[in-house]
């Protein structure tokens, strides 16, 4: 610990003018020890500091927090031996991809964990739950239970004139009343920036609660796709807020990977869309699901990126890269590898699963993984428990940002985090991904953020336990 150079220095009534000069010295001496290089300093809690970008920096997560009546808690994180301090929750702008990690505008590694709210793809076109809660406090329990990313499906069909909302309660939701298609998603993700979430748009259907094969339909053709995508990149360009485009959701057969058929070749169409995108936002994250089989190996939809290994994606800017595999357990299909003597066997056979499948791109510095959907209703000792806990455990172990499949009660084959009431929240569940939990990718705007009985609302950060294994997750 170091002294006040002052409060060292204790002056004598003889020698007057020695001890005047020695204080003069020693005040000096004091201020040159102080003045650290901009680029080493550490940036206040609390304050408006940027970090100085330097060469890749590692964000770690910050002690559990309790919220106290009317304060403003903050917390210094914890660096990872080795790197140089990232101030977590500070304002990381927009991501790129550098050798298979995430990283902010300032070279700090960031991972999104994340939710998925599902309803702007359905023939309600708006988020489901609306006609039993608030939409603003929605937001804030996804950010207070954790999570720093909120993936938004929608339609195509959305943007048209005739496309009205149906299902929100007026009167809880007053501020909704006469918006419909983009001026209602512009107020979600209003929302989602107030509670410091980041959002990933999700092209899931062509047409509403249509799931084709393709990416495109004889109603809703491909040109269609890549303009409203481009619209919608042109729209939000400059809002941090919104980080990127997941182009099309679980592409399956007759989908191919590099075989160069126009009609059917998914990295073609990506790689068509994604130059698109950035041509007029070169700031998103263009990110490219799977499809199901490749050179006959046969997997989830959207989950088989092994065709990425030799024909990889082709973008402009090619740091914008992320590739998201979806991953589902036996509550979905029961596939051949779930077909075991003892649930717990699973434990070591999936990761090699998931390796081949998609994990390989990240671990090999390749490019990012963007785990854009799994979930089920049990995180127990069954097949579909053991699934759940040990797919957490492999994203975290290798650092694989996700979004959980779903936030919403109504998700019928894999259950959501809230409950059947839409308010309370299946604890079985969070305690799982709980142990996998990235902090904040930006400061919420507290003034939206206090409750009625005056509590602030703050989110939830990892605990004491969560920051050793971030620290100490690739050392």
């Amino acid at each position: 610990m170091k002294r006040s150079c002052i409060a060292g220095f204790r002056g004598r009534r003889t020698l007057p003018l020695f001890a005047f000069v020695l204080g003069i010295l020693i005040l000096s001496a004091c201020a040159s020890t102080t003045n650290i290089p901009v680029s080493n300093q550490v940036s206040i809690p609390g304050s408006k500091q940027t970090p100085t970008p330097v060469p890749k920096k590692t964000s770690t997560p910050v002690p559990k927090q309790t919220s106290i009546p009317g304060s403003k808690q903050t917390s210094t994180p914890v660096p990872k031996q080795g790197s140089t301090q990232c101030q977590a929750g500070h304002q990381v702008g927009f991501l790129s991809g550098s050798h298979g990690e995430l990283v902010d505008a300032s070279g700090c590694q960031v991972t999104l964990t994340g939710v998925n709210w599902f309803g702007f793809e359905t023939s309600s076109f708006a988020p489901h739950g609306l006609g039993v809660r608030n939409w603003q406090d929605m937001l804030k329990q996804i950010a207070h239970e954790g999570f720093n990313t909120l993936r938004l499906p929608y339609t195509n069909q959305l943007f048209d004139p005739g496309s009205v909302p149906n299902g929100i309660n007026y009167q809880l939701n007053p501020d909704l009343k006469g918006l419909q298609g983009l001026a209602l998603m512009d107020r979600i993700i209003q929302g989602a920036r107030k509670v410091g979430l980041k959002v990933v748009l999700d092209r899931h259907d062509p047409t509403a609660d249509l799931r084709p094969p393709l990416w495109y339909t004889g109603q809703m053709p491909q040109t269609r796709w890549i303009n409203d995508w481009v619209m919608l990149a042109q729209h939000y360009r400059g809002n941090d807020t919104v980080i990127g485009a997941d182009l099309d959701n679980e592409p399956h057969s007759p989908a191919t990977w590099g075989d160069g058929n126009p009609s059917t070749d998914w990295r073609l169409a990506a790689e068509q869309a994604g130059n698109a995108i950035l041509a007029v936002n070169p700031q998103w994250l263009i990110i490219v699901e799977g499809i199901d089989v490749f050179q006959g190996d046969s997997y989830w939809w959207g989950g088989n990126l092994e065709g990425a290994a030799q024909y990889p994606v082709r973008l402009s800017k090619p740091d914008k890269l992320v590739y998201s595999p979806h991953d589902y357990g036996p509550s979905v299909y029961l596939e051949q590898w779930f077909k075991v003597s003892n649930p717990a066997d699973l434990t070591n056979t999936l990761p090699a699963i998931w390796e081949k499948h998609w994990g390989y791109l990240q671990k090999n510095g390749i490019a990012p993984l963007f785990m854009g959907e799994f979930g089920g209703p049990s995180m127990g000792q069954d097949l579909e428990g053991v699934w759940q806990r040990t797919l957490v455990s492999y994203l975290h172990t290798q650092g694989i940002s996700y979004a959980y499949w779903a936030w919403n009660a109504d998700s019928g084959d894999t259950g959501g985090l809230l409950n059947n009431d839409w308010t309370t929240i299946n604890q079985s569940k969070m305690d799982v991904l709980s142990a996998y939990q990235w902090p904040m990718l930006d400061q919420p705007r507290f003034q939206s953020a206090i409750t009625p009985g005056g509590m602030l609302a703050l989110p939830r950060v990892p605990d004491q336990q969560q920051v050793k294994l971030f620290a100490n997750r690739r050392n």
